[in-house]
């Protein structure tokens, strides 16, 4: 069942991938020349992560942060890197449209464990091995519930362990659980959940998400 399922959400995700390409090409042109005027050149930001069985991938966002800036891999709240049209983008999740190309390739799905960098990966352990089982998604449950994430690392004065440390095992937990209870009923609510949110984010709450998508008590 499980294998017909990934064959089936594979084909229709390439397929609306490719359709939501042409359908946003407008957005998409409005919002690579935002990021131009304001910051030049490259218009995308191309970044090394893995994918399904552990293989690397260039995943595509738009550029939301300044150029030839070094420094942590994550990003928290107020990071001066943001651009201000990056911050726009961030808060509606607009910088993630070209990620349908990685769709359209094959790389990721519309939903599945985001994927994550090299250096935050252990394909040894039990875990990362179970994750990487499937392909990963621009939205999945670690997407929603760690919706304020960047707001959470603001507060650390090591925002890398804590992500290490805390919020990257929670998120690799909530994994789990969308690989043990996905279905379609359960996939499309996940998305409409991540839908409403990027665009309307002044609606977001957490325990409306755990009360719509899971049963409380496996994620206590």
């Amino acid at each position: 069942m499980n294998s017909m399922l990934d064959f089936c959400e594979f084909f229709a995700a390439r397929t609306s991938a490719g359709l939501l390409l042409v359908l946003t090409a407008p957005l998409q042109l409005l919002i690579a020349m935002a990021v131009g005027v304001e910051g030049g050149f490259p218009i995308l930001f191309r970044q090394t992560r893995v994918g399904q069985h552990g293989r690397h991938f260039e995943l595509l966002k738009f550029r939301s942060m300044r150029q030839h800036n070094s420094g942590l891999r994550i990003t928290a709240s107020g990071d001066p890197r943001v651009t201000r049209v990056g911050g726009w983008l961030r808060r509606y999740k607009l910088d993630e449209l070209p990620q349908l190309w990685n769709v359209l390739r094959g790389d990721m799905a519309f939903l599945g464990p985001r994927p994550e960098v090299p250096e935050y990966v252990d394909p040894q352990t039990l875990v990362w091995q179970t994750v990487l089982s499937v392909r990963p998604g621009i939205t999945d449950l670690a997407t929603l519930l760690y919706r304020n994430e960047e707001e959470l690392l603001a507060r650390s004065t090591d925002p890398d362990a804590l992500y290490r440390e805390q919020v990257l095992p929670a998120k690799l937990a909530l994994h789990i659980h969308y690989i043990e209870m996905r279905s379609p009923w359960h996939n499309a609510k996940v998305l409409f959940l991540s839908g409403l949110y990027s665009f309307i984010p002044r609606l977001y709450e957490e325990a409306r998400v755990r009360r719509m998508v899971f049963r409380e008590k496996v994620l206590e």
